[in-house]
């Protein structure tokens, strides 16, 4: 029995889930593939194959990857689906994207956002947004995994695997690439950053954000931000921390201003260290804070960017 696993990449430089990815994967016990699909994705595949725990890089360098778009990116699965019990990737945009979409082509249940791997059939899974932990089992003869990259570490590295190139092209022509737009920052990306700073409600609006500003500057942090901040307007939807957005387990997390709705607890709860600050004693947030600071954030701010 063998798994594979999708890396995740953005064609330019590796991603840290592909790591963490590998890790949940290698849980399994099984000898581990990993597919990278791409445009370009050499100097890549030589760094996947340096991850402990790859026995082969399989590469699919093409235009027809550049942009993983998911119909092609399920068809090219599939042409070596009957090699694997176990097909992985990280519950990222991009593999939310085209995974259920190769669970769906095999008949088989994808079994999502997996957080703990208690054995090759068995995992557990959060649901109703982080209150609980299932534990489910799948019966399929092939399973199509999605991991919560956050809650499995970096795996470490070793003496490169073999790297062999697939032959297959898959262009379904079902779908064409035309654009994206996203937001360039010189801070660390959010589910990538080892510290992050996040602003709630209680910033009132988005000209305050800019108070995070020097705090993040002086910590190399990332800043977030709550969903009532972004449905107000304060900030744009790609800072959104929580269930319905990022999921991040940082070293160290700030939150500033957020009451700590459950929603936004279930994207940052697996942070190493949390500290809150809010004027309100009873914000849930306290409750799940290894520090926690009851004050106005317009006074604090400032010190706190004084102090550092």
């Amino acid at each position: 029995m063998k798994t594979l696993v999708i890396a995740e990449h953005d064609n330019g430089a590796l991603k840290p889930e592909t790591s963490k990815t590998i890790n949940a994967a290698s849980k399994l016990g099984f000898d581990i593939d990993v597919l990278i699909a791409g445009l370009n994705v050499g100097a890549m595949s030589e760094q996947v194959a340096s991850i402990e725990g790859v026995t082969t890089v399989l590469t699919a360098d093409n235009a027809l990857y550049q942009h993983q778009l998911a119909e092609n990116m399920a068809e090219l699965v599939l042409t070596i689906a009957d090699n694997y019990t176990h097909i992985v990737a990280s519950a990222t945009t991009t593999g939310k994207n085209f995974m259920p979409r190769v669970a769906a082509l095999l008949d088989v249940a994808q079994v999502s956002e997996i957080i703990e791997v208690i054995d090759s059939d068995t995992f557990k899974r959060p649901i109703y947004a982080g209150n609980a932990i299932a534990t489910v089992k799948s019966l399929d003869s092939k399973k199509v995994i999605t991991v919560r990259a956050s809650s499995f570490d970096l795996q470490s590295q070793q003496s490169p695997a073999s790297i062999n190139a697939l032959d297959t092209l898959s262009d379904t022509q079902l779908s064409d690439f035309v654009s994206v737009e996203q937001t360039e920052s010189e801070r660390p990306e959010l589910t990538a950053a080892e510290v992050v700073i996040s602003g709630g409600r209680g910033m009132q609006n988005g000209e305050n954000f800019a108070l995070l500003n020097g705090i993040a500057d002086k910590l190399g942090a990332a800043i977030g931000a709550s969903r009532a901040a972004v449905d107000a307007g304060f900030v744009p939807n790609d800072m959104q921390v929580g269930q319905t957005g990022k999921i991040v387990a940082p070293n160290l997390y700030i939150a500033v201003g957020i009451s700590g709705a459950i929603q936004h607890l279930a994207g940052m709860k697996d942070s190493k260290v949390i500290v809150a600050i809010n004027k309100d004693p009873d914000a849930p947030i306290f409750q799940v804070a290894d520090y926690g600071l009851v004050a106005d954030l317009f006074e604090v701010l400032p010190q706190l960017e004084n102090a550092l």
